[in-house]
């Protein structure tokens, strides 16, 4: 059938190409409306690095590179979790004890039991999921504030530690494999090849949902943006394993020290699974509605205490993973593992990096954003010898100054209507 001249004057006119000025006009109008995302993270991390790359030119080297790696782990890890928690406007002050529960667990299972490094991770993985149910239960089901609940648990689980570990002992772990994961490093060729799948998966990721819309009509992104991502990862990427891959040993006759730290790919698999679930599914979407408005999530139909728990468990059970990174960096388990500040630095990650404290807003990339920020802290005091005090101070004002920004955004994308 033929199409008259004036049926094809009544259809619609094709929208626009998306230009990248039209992307550049809306990511700065969203960010005047208050989704700043993780911008604060991002910029901030860029002025640390400046800043203490010209007080301390050895903040640069690879060495200190690697070293940011493996000294920031734990606390991503332990972050990574606490983001589910957070989300859904609770909050779990456990998590950290829970972390050194579950290394002393594990470190009572692979050394004083003899068992293989498998079953002890495993135990340890699974004492989290078992401290997460049952904080979980007692929140969603008993209804007891998570405050009050993880409060207690952060005191109880400093008592099941020094019981774990027999009054405060020390037990070494000694496992070539559970010792690799935060003390050794990948073959440079094979962090290549990582660094490679990783581009590959991403700008598979990124160019199919770009075509997928494009068929579908919906809104897009530019191709250039679009390609620009993904050249920035590559460049990203590209440089921080060329980096990693230098020798960083100071007597190469002795001990070759070069390539990617293990816990990498690890925080790196952990960090799309989680993105993945938040992002992909049905799950995750039940996770953000349920800390968005919770009783619009129930008239919708979502199970909310059953989201609460199952949050809860992931957040101890990421702790767990987050005490097995700090066992083996220590290469042993005491009182003390879990405990002092790892907390207040995980919580400090999370919501640095852009997870809100009312709910409804983050992502698992905020806990990594938000430990390369505590973590550069640490290490560039450190390097410039200033003491603990300072460190704690600056942190907490850092930590402050997230907090403040976070509120201020949701006051102005409640002012704008954008929320």
């Amino acid at each position: 059938m033929t199409t008259t001249a004036a049926q094809q004057q009544n259809q619609p006119a094709a929208p626009p190409p998306p230009t990248v000025a039209g992307h550049l006009r809306g990511y700065l109008a969203r960010v005047r409306g208050g989704d700043i995302g993780a911008l604060p993270a991002v910029a901030g991390l860029v002025v640390l690095c400046t800043v203490f790359a010209v007080m301390k030119p050895v903040f640069l080297t690879a060495g200190n590179f690697a070293n940011l790696f493996t000294q920031g782990a734990a606390v991503t890890l332990i972050a990574m979790g606490l983001v589910f928690v957070l989300l859904i406007g609770e909050i779990d002050l456990s998590a950290g004890f829970a972390s050194g529960v579950c290394a002393a667990v594990l470190a009572n299972v692979v050394t004083v039991l003899g068992y293989p490094w498998y079953v002890a991770v495993a135990a340890a993985v699974g004492t989290g999921m078992v401290i997460g149910l049952t904080l979980g239960l007692l929140v969603a089901k008993i209804g007891i504030p998570s405050f009050v609940v993880t409060l207690a648990a952060f005191l109880a689980f400093q008592g099941v530690a020094l019981l774990l570990i027999d009054g405060g002992t020390n037990i070494s772990v000694r496992d070539n494999i559970l010792l690799a994961v935060a003390n050794r490093n990948l073959p440079p060729a094979l962090g290549w090849a990582l660094a490679a799948l990783a581009v590959a998966g991403y700008a598979t990721v990124q160019l199919t949902r770009h075509r997928r819309r494009s068929i579908r009509g919906l809104t897009t992104d530019p191709r250039a943006v679009v390609w620009g991502r993904i050249g920035a990862l590559a460049l990203i990427l590209g440089a921080a394993v060329f980096i990693l891959n230098q020798e960083r040993s100071r007597n190469v006759l002795i001990v070759s020290l070069k390539g990617v730290p293990v816990v990498v790919p690890i925080i790196a698999v952990l960090l799309v699974v989680w993105t993945f679930v938040l992002t992909r599914t049905a799950y995750g979407r039940h996770i953000y509605a349920v800390g968005g408005n919770r009783e619009a999530a129930r008239r919708a139909g979502i199970n909310i205490d059953r989201i609460r728990v199952s949050c809860f468990l992931i957040c101890s059970s990421m702790a767990a993973v987050g005490g097995i990174v700090a066992a083996s960096r220590a290469n042993s388990v005491d009182a003390n593992t879990g405990g002092s500040d790892v907390l207040l630095y995980a919580v400090g990650a999370a919501v640095i990096g852009g997870t809100s404290l009312f709910g409804g807003k983050g992502r698992v990339l905020d806990a990594v954003l938000g430990g390369a920020v505590v973590a550069v802290i640490d290490n560039g005091m450190g390097l410039l010898n200033y003491s603990a005090g300072v460190k704690y101070m600056v942190t907490g004002v850092v930590l402050l100054l997230a907090a403040g920004v976070d509120a201020l955004s949701r006051r102005r994308a409640a002012a704008t209507g954008t929320r």
